[in-house]
């Protein structure tokens, strides 16, 4: 009896059959066509992201080595030997000294205090596409609270319009209650936040529907929850969701 190869072994089989870098996309594809009944898109997103080393979080493969590496958002190669030789050797280090692999390392000017304001966010994606090939067509200024997308890069032929937001403080960062705390709870605060990107979003998709659209935010566990309820009509109207480290990472969530 013939065993089917796992959906793990077919990331690999069409990985190693590709030249250079791929898009997440043309895997999903792929499966569509030849596997079909073996595996979700879903699925097969996770299992792309779950064989590269260097994503944020790969904990639900951690039993099994990478042989992919992350070259931008949606984008992936066969990993180098150097590449993976990195990674078990940061595997041998003691478990307190051992961080997920990342392409880009933080900025000596951060400041630990206030890298989640819009406007540090915005810096840190802007450095992040600059870094990785995108042409930077327009960026809003935070400080006046400049009106329209925040973000718009190209690359390739391809758009992409992005909405910033931050993570908000406890206490106001300017003006006369400076240094105040503030009424509103963070928690509370950021889910605001979060509904005012997905309007603009929204109307984004509807000014340049050809677009990529996207909301960014700060790496925080509260931004992924709110994520998580709403991925499916996210993901049904066309809208994708970044989160940028403090180190500059930028981690599309699936």
């Amino acid at each position: 009896m013939t065993t089917r190869p796992s959906v793990w072994d077919l990331v690999r089989q069409f990985a190693e059959a590709q030249r250079g870098a791929w898009k997440q996309e043309e895997i999903v594809s792929w499966f569509r066509r030849h596997a079909p009944d073996q595996a979700k898109d879903g699925t097969v997103r996770a299992h792309v992201r779950g064989a590269a080393w260097n994503v944020g979080d790969r904990s639900q493969f951690a039993g099994r080595e990478p042989f992919l590496t992350r070259v931008d958002t949606g984008w992936f190669r066969m990993a180098t030997e150097a590449e993976l030789a990195a990674w078990r050797d940061a595997c041998d280090r003691p478990a307190e000294a051992v961080a997920a692999p990342v392409i880009t390392e933080p900025r000596p000017d951060a400041d630990p205090s206030d890298w989640h304001t819009e406007e540090n966010v915005q810096r840190l994606l802007v450095d992040r596409l600059s870094s990785t090939g995108w042409t930077i067509l327009r960026t809003a200024n935070t400080a006046t609270g400049e009106t329209g997308i925040d973000v718009v890069a190209e690359r390739n032929g391809e758009t992409v319009g992005i909405e910033v937001k931050g993570y908000p403080s406890k206490t106001y960062a300017r003006g006369a209650r400076k240094g105040q705390p503030k009424r509103t709870a963070p928690s509370t605060q950021a889910a605001h936040w979060f509904s005012h990107a997905i309007l603009a979003a929204m109307k984004l998709r509807v000014a340049q529907p050809s677009w990529q659209s996207v909301m960014a935010f700060p790496d925080f566990p509260r931004y992924r929850r709110l994520y998580a309820a709403t991925a499916a009509p996210l993901a049904a109207a066309g809208i994708e969701v970044w989160l940028v480290s403090q180190g500059g990472a930028i981690e599309p969530l699936e």
